[in-house]
């Protein structure tokens, strides 16, 4: 399930009401796979830890990384050496502050 809906994602690449459903299906896409991608450096799925019954809320910090870096590859889809870095700034910093570290 997606912490983030494509609304979010409109919003945080503030599209205009005049582009409709234009994009919908890619950025379906890429919600997704910034989600599994966020998750996978958590090391944990986000559902799993925030926002169910007897869990702590779900952090605006994880949202926040979630809809950068899915704005991040929708604004960057072509593979260049920009796109092919590191995520965008911010991104690796909240990841870390709620990564579940293991030795």
């Amino acid at each position: 399930m997606a912490i983030c809906t494509i609304d979010d994602l409109k919003a945080q690449l503030a599209f205009t009401d005049d582009l409709g459903a234009t994009d919908d299906a890619l950025l379906s896409r890429v919600l997704a796979a910034a989600q599994a991608f966020v998750e996978r450096r958590l090391g944990f799925k986000i559902e799993e830890e925030f926002g169910s019954v007897g869990q702590d809320i779900l952090p605006e910090a994880l949202v926040q990384a979630v809809l950068m870096l899915a704005a991040h590859w929708y604004e960057n889809r072509e593979a260049t050496t920009e796109a092919a870095r590191e995520p965008p700034f911010g991104v690796t910093e909240i990841i870390a502050e709620y990564r579940e570290w293991t030795f």
